[in-house]
């Protein structure tokens, strides 16, 4: 028998929808950091880490409104969600090097949404060969670096890119 050890999932099953309030509207409130892991911040949405990424790299572009689906936007947001989908496109492929992205929503939790209340858009990085034997067959997730240096990296990106721009 073998054993993969993944000790963060333990606070996942607990915490997983024990609470009233939502993680995202939570995230705003704070200041940013590694802590609540919101990397970019716009003014009418933002980007923060997936805490429980599919891959090295997986962002959400969340907009500051809490409301369930996306025609409940005004256009102002929903072209902004637009724009940080593509300027965390461009940034994760200076830093990661991806091959491909998968881009989705899941409105509602028929779709699958966990977090049905407050919508938001997934950014996640490919390459050739990361669903390999662990997700196929072993139905396991690798995700091989550090949340926190995940942070760090995208945070720095995110940085050096307005200062240019500012």
């Amino acid at each position: 028998m073998q054993t993969l050890w993944s000790p963060w999932r333990m606070r996942y099953m607990m915490e997983n929808n024990k609470t009233d309030t939502c993680i995202f509207c939570e995230a705003l409130r704070q200041e940013d950091g590694p802590e609540n892991l919101v990397v970019w911040r716009g003014e009418h949405a933002f980007v923060i880490l997936n805490r429980y990424p599919y891959a090295t790299g997986h962002v959400m572009v969340v907009p500051n409104q809490h409301v369930d689906t996306l025609e409940k936007l005004d256009a102002p947001t929903r072209a902004e969600l637009m724009e940080l989908l593509a300027e965390m496109m461009i940034l994760l492929r200076e830093e990661y090097r991806p091959e491909a992205f998968n881009l989705g929503a899941n409105i509602g939790a028929a779709a699958g949404a966990g977090i049905a209340e407050h919508m938001h858009l997934h950014v996640v990085p490919r390459w050739q060969g990361d669903t390999n034997f662990m997700t196929a067959i072993g139905e396991t997730r690798v995700i091989p670096e550090d949340l926190s240096d995940t942070y760090r990296r995208i945070r720095a990106r995110v940085t050096a890119r307005l200062r240019r721009e500012g």
